[in-house]
């Protein structure tokens, strides 16, 4: 690739402020009061790809929120690259906790990002990088240095489960044939330490509604006589786990795969310092299943957490009411093998077990996936890493994440495809919370290495 900084130098104030523009879009898909800001976010995807060279773009509608597909389909001889992404973004609740309005970005300094970050909510997921291979495109265009063929599929569905994702793949797979997919919607270890995704998590998400008295009741005249949904819900939740903070759902942990010490001690050379981790979360102590590491814990094995807990009164004051629901939405995320639909049922047979008599439990699945696998001996892998190593000056290490993207798995199964993860943010940049960010330099470098991709799987396709 010539002139590949140059281009990105000249071009740098309108790849931000384009960015910056994206951002400022509300695209929340979960919650409806959004959904003209999601079709709107499309739209702007849309044109993005028009400007940058895309000969085919258009919006496909689906039950919920379109998807975006476009192409630049040069030779039928070359391979194809499939890029995928999401412009939905999470919700920006707690807003409070905000330094900043979400979606008003701005661009601060910070140690880990002394050239500046965009703070906003779906800077760094999914937007930002998304937006990054909208623009390496369009250098290769403008330069007349694309390679070979490219496709876009960039969904708003993403952070709700992509339902009609599925259903779009299933009934377009020859419009979407190609030869590897391409992803940013990942992290890497450091800036100065380039990684490649290598392993993703399955995820199931269930909410649970405990039911017990047909009202609130006053907690004086019937405290201690009727079962109430908030304790009892809470005991519950609490037995999910042992002393040794291990799932105790029965069948849980049958298919996980232990991996070899050998592996576990390749996975151990990732440069990592537990006092920066845990000084940049504010805590004094890691938590977590005994007998593995930090990082085996948020990567390697699966997890249960609780994402939200409510009932009762939680208005100002006071307000002595023995509630007559408790509700909690439970994640669990789970490593290759583990079939998210087999562990719902496995959780739900179990919850409705451990309840105890005077309440009722109702059980929601809400979404989930399978966790993946990418081999690092394929033509994908090769390619992705001597890009990285082209424009770092290093090799990147392989390394599985905590993160589930259902949809690969989907990929494999539907289009024969294997996934290249090409992550570009880091773990401080604090996605799905408050003052989510994006480096500057980490967006600019991830428009400078894509190109590289393409160059290198296209001559290694082709020998």
């Amino acid at each position: 690739m010539q002139n590949t900084k140059a281009y990105i130098a000249e071009h740098k104030e309108r790849f931000i402020q384009e960015l910056i523009e994206l951002l400022k879009i509300p695209s929340v898909s979960a919650d409806s009061a959004f959904t003209k800001d999601v079709i709107a976010a499309a739209e702007a995807v849309k044109n993005a790809l028009s400007h940058a060279g895309c000969d085919t773009v258009e919006i496909c509608e689906t039950d919920g929120y379109p998807i975006v597909y476009g192409e630049k389909l040069i030779d039928s001889k070359l391979p194809t690259v499939l890029v995928y992404g999401h412009y939905d973004v999470q919700p920006a609740d707690p807003i409070e906790l905000w330094d900043s309005p979400p979606y008003e970005p701005i661009i601060k300094k910070t140690a880990l990002h002394p050239e500046g970050a965009i703070f906003a909510r779906g800077a760094c997921d999914d937007k930002g990088q998304m937006y990054m291979h909208v623009k390496a495109l369009e250098f290769m265009v403008k330069t007349q240095q694309l390679p070979c063929n490219v496709k876009f599929m960039i969904e708003g569905e993403e952070e709700v489960g992509s339902d009609n994702l599925g259903i779009y793949v299933a009934n377009n797979k020859e419009k979407l044939t190609n030869d590897i997919i391409l992803i940013s919607d990942t992290g890497m270890i450091a800036n100065d330490v380039p990684s490649i995704t290598t392993g993703l998590r399955g995820l199931s998400y269930v909410e649970v509604e405990i039911t017990g008295p047909n009202r609130d009741l006053h907690s004086g005249l019937y405290g201690g006589a009727v079962a109430n949904p908030i304790n009892i819900l809470t005991k519950m939740i609490a037995s999910l786990h042992d002393e040794n903070n291990h799932i105790t759902i029965p069948g849980f942990y049958d298919k996980v795969e232990e991996l070899s010490k050998k592996e576990r001690a390749e996975m151990a050379k990732a440069p990592f310092n537990i006092n920066d981790y845990q000084n940049a979360l504010d805590i004094d102590s890691v938590y977590g299943e005994e007998g593995y590491t930090t990082n085996e814990r948020n990567s390697i094995r699966p997890t249960l957490d609780v994402n939200g807990i409510w009932g009762g009164y939680i208005g100002e004051g006071a307000k002595t009411v023995i509630a007559s629901k408790a509700y909690a939405k439970i994640s669990m995320r789970l490593v290759p093998h583990q079939d998210w639909e087999e562990i719902t049922k496995l959780f739900k047979t179990h919850f409705e077990n451990i309840a105890p008599k005077g309440v009722t439990v109702k059980i929601t699945p809400h979404h989930g996936g399978q966790g993946y696998v990418t081999p690092i001996d394929t033509i994908g892998y090769k390619a992705a890493s001597k890009a990285y190593e082209t424009t770092f000056g290093k090799k990147p290490i392989p390394q599985r994440s905590g993160g589930s993207i259902p949809i690969v798995a989907l990929f494999e199964k539907e289009l024969k495809s294997k996934t290249i993860l090409m992550g570009f943010g880091l773990d401080s940049d604090a996605i799905h919370s408050p003052n989510e960010h994006f480096g500057v330099w980490n967006y600019l470098k991830g428009i400078e290495t894509i190109p590289y991709f393409y160059k290198y799987f296209t001559e290694m396709k082709t020998i």
